[in-house]
């Protein structure tokens, strides 16, 4: 569902998208947040056309075109969107805001560890990768706000745009018998219930996202692709 743009009049935004890429979702999550009104346009990166070329200097999602002027990297587009957009989904005091950023940074290197984890050749490297996970996830249990629900506390923040997508995978790695990676954290768990209900968290991927993922981990050659191939 689209959100009611939360301004009367400005310039009309496009997300350009691809299925499953995770810096997508947080721009999408931020728009949602803020009740922007936009329009999706997605794209397949394995067949770039022109005007995407056009638009993403980079050759990657997201981009975020707002008029005629194209915005791309995720971290920009939220950064834009948190000046112009109310409400600010950072905090206010600098030290505070600065914590948040690096937090986000955090986020982010997760999704590296994430993509070693499905990326593993075989089950030793499997279960290293695990561990890093695991010992990531200990390090948020030790910071996230002990009242919750969100990372910060009540309120919902960027640092919880950035997160809810890493969590997602989780998602899809439990629907497949994967799974241990929160145990003993009862504040992250807490933490990622919270935000897989999220209305904007929900909205930032297409229906058959879950599938497309699955489809992309059996067809790597993996580790987790034989695990697949031997639950089918």
């Amino acid at each position: 569902m689209k959100p009611q743009a939360n301004v009367a009049t400005g310039p009309q935004l496009t997300l350009v998208s691809y299925k499953l890429c995770p810096y997508v979702q947080r721009a999408a999550i931020v728009l949602h947040e803020k009740r922007v009104s936009f329009e999706r346009r997605w794209v397949d990166l394995a067949d770039k056309p022109a005007w995407f070329k056009a638009v993403s200097p980079l050759g990657k999602t997201p981009v975020l075109i707002v008029g005629d002027q194209a915005v791309f990297e995720s971290a920009v587009i939220c950064e834009y969107l948190d000046e112009v957009h109310a409400p600010r989904l950072h905090p206010q005091d600098p030290l505070q805001r600065a914590a948040h950023r690096a937090w986000m940074e955090f986020g982010s290197n997760m999704l590296n560890t994430i993509g070693a984890f499905y990326s593993a050749a075989d089950a030793r490297a499997l279960e290293a990768r695990r561990d890093e996970l695991r010992a990531r996830f200990a390090q948020l249990e030790g910071v996230l706000d002990a009242a919750g629900p969100y990372f910060a506390g009540a309120s919902f923040g960027m640092v919880d745009a950035v997160f809810a997508p890493v969590f997602r995978y989780f998602e899809v790695f439990g629907a497949l018998g994967i799974s241990g990676f929160f145990d003993a954290m009862p504040k992250v768990h807490a933490w990622r219930d919270a935000l897989a209900r999220r209305e904007s968290v929900r909205a930032a991927v297409s229906e058959d996202y879950a599938q497309l993922l699955t489809q992309f981990l059996r067809d790597r050659g993996t580790e987790i692709s034989r695990r697949i191939e031997a639950r089918a």
